[in-house]
């Protein structure tokens, strides 16, 4: 029979593991057989500067924590050692880390993960690790912001330096 604070741990532990499914932007599930502590120590630093939370969670625990919610389906993707990548914020920064690194690292395999709310898959979690940066996208939509104003002050300043004839004067 289990012991009734280990029972009492289990259940806070499935609790918390719950309310992060719930409430974060996006979690990346992954697969890191083969990582040796090297490996995992550069992977944890990097999600940690980008605000992501990594947790290796018990399959069981895991697949407890999402019976009866919305993403059910990523229960299937708890077999072997299992780390989860959580990103309160950041929708892009786990996926990102974490598909650079099995680049690189041919022992990292990312299974699945919820993207607000929803289960994706692998190709989905790729194909937002391709997208630029939160700051990328900022800097972008900041140039896109600023071409209108940019042609107009241009097309002024050509007016502004014809002269009477119509001629482009030479500065």
């Amino acid at each position: 029979m289990a012991n009734a604070k280990v029972l009492e741990q289990k259940q806070q532990v499935v609790a918390e593991v719950k309310e992060k499914f719930e409430k974060n932007a996006c979690t990346v599930v992954a697969d890191y057989r083969g990582l040796n502590v090297t490996d995992v120590t550069e992977l944890r630093k990097s999600l940690r500067e980008a605000g992501v939370e990594f947790s290796v969670i018990k399959n069981t625990l895991a697949r407890r924590a999402t019976e009866g919610s919305d993403f059910e389906s990523i229960n299937g993707h708890f077999v072997g050692p299992t780390a989860i990548a959580f990103s309160k914020e950041d929708v892009i920064a786990p996926a990102k880390i974490l598909s650079d690194f099995a680049k690189k690292n041919e022992n990292l395999k990312i299974k699945a993960g919820i993207l607000e709310g929803q289960v994706v898959s692998v190709d989905q979690i790729n194909a937002l690790a391709a997208l630029p940066s939160r700051e990328g996208l900022l800097s972008m939509l900041l140039s896109v912001l600023q071409a209108p104003v940019r042609n107009f002050a241009l097309a002024v300043k050509a007016v502004a330096d014809k002269d009477e004839n119509g001629e482009v004067q030479e500065a």
